[in-house]
Parts: C-alpha cells; sequence; structure tokens
C-alpha cells in the first residue's frame, strides 16, 4: 500500500464546503428573486465558503431588501459600486452562474447544503481550539480545559438555534410594563376595526402576530367585508396591504370610491352622476390617495411572493389576502390539502416574524348551503382542516334577510373560534350599491316560513 503524498493529507485538512450547493444558491437567486424566500431564514453571507460568493450573495439581498430585481447585470452594477466587481469575477462569473441550474425549484435543499458545511467548519474551528488548548495547557487545570471546552461546544450549539428560551420572570416584567401603557393610554390593545362589537370580541381588534380568518359562501360580499376593514385601518393610520387574487386594482379602487363617498356603485361605473356626485367621487378619491393603503391584484401568488411583498411596505400593520384558496402551491404532487395547509401555517409564520396582522379569506364547501337557516361553522372550511388550527380567530359570514327595493341585506357575522376573547354572533348592515357595511341591532334568528293552509278535510 503507497503512502500518502503530501497533497493527498492537505486535502483532507480543506474545510468542509460545496462550491456546487453554493453556486446553485446564487445561480437560483439570480433566475429567481422570489427563492430567496425560501433560503433567506436558513443563509448569512458568512456562510458561504468563497470570499466572491459571500459578495455576490450579499449584493443580491441588498438588492432584494430595496425591492430591486437582482440579476446578472443589476448585481454586477451593486458590485462594481462598492469596487468589487472584477474581484469576484466580473460579469461573465455572474452570467455563468445563472446558467449553472435549470430552475430555482431546488432552492431549499441547496440551502441547507450551504448552511450544514458552514456549520461543519464551525464545529472544525471549534475542535482546533479545544485540542490547541489540550496540547498547550499553559498551566491551566484539567478541569479548567475542560470547562473550556465545554462552553465552546455549548456556544456552537445555541448558535444553531432561532430563538433562545427566556424566563417567565423576565416576560412578565415586559407584560407589566404593556399593561402600564395600557392603562396609561400609550399602547392599543388591539387595531380597531370600524365594527365596535367585533372589537370587543377581539379586546381591542386584530392584533401583532395573528392570523384571522374570515369564511364565506360566493357572493356573500367577504372581499367588500375585507376590503371596508382595510380601509378602516388605513384611515387609522396603520400601513396595510390588500392583497387581491380575484378582483382587479381598478375595481378596488371603484369600490374604495363608491363606500368612501357614499355613492352608488352602479352609477359610478357607468358614469351617470348627478354634479355632486361628481364632487362626492372627487372628495373620496382625494381621501383614499392620503390613506397609507397598498393593493397588489397579481393572481397566483405563492408564499414567497405574499411574504416579499409584505416585507416590500415599510412599516406594515395589517396584510388582508383575498382569497386563501386563489393561492399557488409549490408542491408538484398536486395535493391541494397539503398546499393549503402550508400556506395557511406560512401565513401564521409571517404574522409572527413581521409583527403584523394577517387577515385571509377562504372559500366554504357547499355543505352549508343544505342548512336552512345558511349558518357555516367551523367543519365547512373548503380544502384542509389546518386552516382551522393555524387560525387565532375564525369568523364567518352568512346571509340572515334581505329587504327588496332597498338595496341592502342583514348579515350574520360569527366567531366561532377566537384564541383572544369571548365566541359570539354580530348583526352586519350591507348596502350593496354603496359598497358600505355597519353594525345593526336586527335580530339574526331568520324570519318564519308562514304556514301554508292545510287542504282537504280536517
Amino acid at each position: 500500500m503507497n503512502a500518502r503524498t503530501d497533497e493527498e493529507v492537505a486535502s483532507l485538512r480543506v474545510p468542509p464546503h460545496s462550491l456546487e450547493a453554493e453556486q446553485s444558491v446564487l445561480g437560483g437567486l439570480l433566475l429567481d428573486n422570489r427563492a430567496w424566500d425560501r433560503a433567506a431564514d436558513l443563509l448569512t453571507e458568512r456562510d458561504f465558503y468563497r470570499h466572491e460568493h459571500r459578495e455576490i450573495y450579499a449584493a443580491i439581498v441588498a438588492l432584494i431588501n430595496a425591492n430591486k430585481p437582482a440579476d446578472v447585470i443589476t448585481v454586477f452594477e451593486q458590485l462594481q459600486r462598492t469596487g468589487k466587481g472584477d474581484d469576484c469575477g466580473g460579469m461573465r462569473y455572474l452570467n455563468s452562474l445563472a446558467q449553472s441550474v435549470p430552475s430555482a425549484a431546488n432552492m431549499r435543499r441547496y440551502a441547507e447544503i450551504v448552511r450544514e458545511r458552514a456549520v461543519l467548519r464551525t464545529v472544525v474551528s471549534a475542535g482546533d481550539e479545544i485540542i490547541t488548548s489540550a496540547f498547550n495547557p499553559q498551566g491551566r487545570a484539567v478541569s479548567e480545559i475542560l470547562d473550556q471546552a465545554t462552553t465552546t461546544l455549548n456556544n456552537l450549539q445555541r448558535g444553531q438555534v432561532r430563538k433562545m428560551p427566556r424566563s417567565i420572570s423576565e416576560i412578565a416584567i415586559e407584560r407589566i410594563d404593556h399593561y402600564t401603557a395600557l392603562s396609561d393610554g400609550t399602547a392599543v390593545a388591539g387595531w380597531p376595526t370600524p365594527i365596535p362589537a367585533l372589537n370587543a370580541c377581539l379586546n381591542g381588534g386584530p392584533h401583532a402576530g395573528g392570523l384571522y380568518l374570515i369564511g364565506a359562501r360566493p357572493g356573500m360580499g367577504k372581499s367588500s367585508f375585507s376590503q371596508f376593514l382595510a380601509n378602516g385601518f388605513a384611515r387609522d393610520g396603520l400601513p396595510t396591504l390588500f392583497l387581491s387574487l380575484e378582483m382587479g386594482d381598478h375595481e378596488i379602487a371603484d369600490r374604495g370610491v363608491a363606500c368612501a363617498g357614499r355613492l352608488s356603485y352602479s352609477a359610478l361605473l357607468s358614469g351617470k352622476m348627478k354634479h355632486e356626485h361628481w364632487t362626492r367621487a372627487t372628495e373620496a378619491m382625494e381621501a383614499l390617495a392620503r390613506l397609507p393603503l397598498y393593493v397588489d391584484d397579481q393572481p397566483g401568488l405563492t408564499l414567497s411572493d405574499i411574504r416579499i411583498k409584505a416585507k416590500s411596505i415599510k412599516g406594515l400593520k395589517v396584510l388582508v389576502l383575498d382569497y386563501l384558496q386563489l393561492c399557488a402551491g409549490s408542491r408538484r404532487d398536486g395535493n391541494r390539502n397539503a398546499e393549503i395547509e402550508e400556506l395557511s401555517r406560512g401565513l401564521k409564520a409571517l404574522a409572527k416574524d413581521l409583527g403584523i396582522a394577517v387577515i385571509a379569506l377562504s372559500q366554504l364547501n357547499r355543505e352549508v348551503e343544505k342548512r336552512l337557516n345558511k349558518r357555516p361553522n367551523l367543519s365547512d372550511l373548503r380544502d384542509s382542516g389546518a386552516i382551522e388550527q393555524d387560525a387565532d380567530v375564525v369568523m364567518f359570514l352568512w346571509p340572515v334577510r334581505e329587504f327588496e327595493g332597498e338595496g341592502r341585506r342583514i348579515v350574520g357575522l360569527g366567531i366561532d373560534k377566537n384564541r383572544q376573547g369571548r365566541l359570539g354572533e354580530i348583526a352586519l348592515d350591507f348596502h350593496g350599491d354603496t359598497q358600505r357595511w355597519a353594525e345593526s341591532t336586527a335580530d339574526l334568528r331568520p324570519e318564519p316560513v308562514p304556514s301554508q293552509p292545510k287542504k282537504g278535510y280536517s
């Protein structure tokens, strides 16, 4: 058996890394910036082995965080501005990265490999430190060296945990400060909606980190209701993002003008309005223009798209998604239940990560149509039971009665799950032609059906 050459021995000491995985991560991001969301929680620039890969990744992230496209040309310009374009291989190397992967579909796995190798390099470094300390004790006691080794390994393990446990006393002190701020009026319990009874059930309104679900059958007005809530949050100065996968942005603007100006929606669309109505329409549009309300009507959003759009709004407080079943999934097996489960859990994680309230709309299955009172329940949620599990609050809309000739209806709003307050039912007055909602004192019990006179002999 031949002895190993010096080169072979030296090669065994090359720190763990995968150039192929690093190149695949960078190439995938250059092809599809939306893939960054699948790697953002795993990687930092320090996880890359090659220096030029660190610089390229940092340039890509800087562009994406600035809501700018990150492609071969823009990344090269970003590197040039910092004087690192040529050091990173120039345009030729960036182009080779973009051509090295067919798609960004496996981005998550590429990122995991890069991260795993980075952790292994940290283990090697820690091991070298422990070995050096053992070979050169410098008069220290063995127990001291063991303590240092243990501390080094414990620090290494803690570095792999995203969040460390906290003592309940520390958390309690923070909460006491929060209670005091609530009492002093320097903090709010929640972000109030325009519906006082709903605020009472939610202990002030939606809270940061919460996922709120509104379910209804088609034609019940859930899009209009969610837009009504979004407008209310924005009027209170809360930056609000309305993601509409069903309506176009022009339709959303038209409904907003009709509601704010108390104008006939049909008259607004036809342009057949009196002079005073035109004045009110102009004033309503000017009022809407001053609101921190953002609208996006891109269809088929993925969870990655939603996260990127949410991060693009500075100081975002509330995100409204209309609606869940129109989102695109990322699974190749076509399992829609599993896709909806990933979406609902992803939305809950997004709410917690960004400290925002997420209001998601959901379709219901047809079973509710078979009931005389049309009142939905939790089992009617469509496609996945995970929606019910992940949501902090689940609400339903259902028809109670119509007022023919008046253009309005009474709609029931039921709170069937509530982690932050009580359950209940609220009557709402919906004026469809002006797209306005208000709390109502109407009875939610359906009107009795008049009995038919019996025929034949008694």
